[in-house]
């Protein structure tokens, strides 16, 4: 296998990286420096779900796999665009976005969601994002996806005051399968070619919900 072209997917984090609502602010300060300590070492402080981020079953199943359980092969395989970038705020990816590419669909893809959002990344408008329909999940997870990522800040609806939200079933679908979801993807529109192999692993956190990931995409020959 010989790789062509590599583009990231991955947000970069520091302090002032935008986190969810309510998630852990992310802290950056200089633990050990060249000057005192003839070494550069970083203290970090975040959240799991910070940037570019992978969930574990764990994150919504209380029996789930934790991220250090997941096996490997769920962040690796040959990527699926879902086109859904017309959709406005709090828009509904529905199964009429993914019959396009339906038949592509099956166990070993990576569904990416293309929404375009992550152009919000930092604004408040950000938590407005479109997000995956329950029916299109349960179709594609039918059809042995189990791995999933999204240009947004949550693949289910983000809740506020003026939304409540629907109680994130498709987190709850995925996991009950033993899936993962990426969320806080960007660059999606670089990825241009057919059959691109993506990549996501995670931190090896003990026991957690999840973990920040850098995400590529990759134009490999075979």
């Amino acid at each position: 296998m010989k790789i062509d072209e590599m583009i990231d997917l991955s947000v970069v984090v520091g302090p002032a990286t935008q986190v969810y609502p309510g998630d852990p602010a992310v802290e950056f300060a200089a633990h050990a420096t060249i000057d005192r300590d003839g070494f550069n070492l970083l203290s970090v402080h975040l959240g799991s779900q910070t940037g570019t981020h992978v969930d574990a079953p764990y994150h919504f199943l209380e029996y789930g796999m934790r991220i250090d359980e997941v096996p490997l092969e769920r962040f690796v395989g040959t990527g699926v665009i879902v086109e859904a970038t017309e959709l406005g705020p709090r828009g509904r990816i529905t199964w009429d976005h993914v019959e396009p590419v339906a038949h592509l669909l099956g166990p070993g893809a990576i569904v990416l969601l293309k929404t375009g959002w992550s152009e919000l990344f930092g604004s408040p408008e950000y938590f407005d994002n479109p997000f995956l329909e329950a029916d299109a999940c349960r179709r594609m997870l039918d059809a042995g996806v189990r791995t999933f990522g999204i240009d947004a800040t949550s693949i289910d609806e983000t809740p506020d005051t003026d939304h409540p939200g629907e109680g994130f079933p498709v987190h709850h679908l995925i996991a009950e399968v033993g899936g993962i979801i990426g969320e806080n993807l960007t660059n999606l529109a670089a990825v241009d070619f057919d059959d691109p192999f993506i990549c996501m692993f995670p931190l090896a956190f003990e026991a957690a919900d999840g973990a920040p990931v850098r995400a590529v995409a990759m134009r490999v020959r075979r």
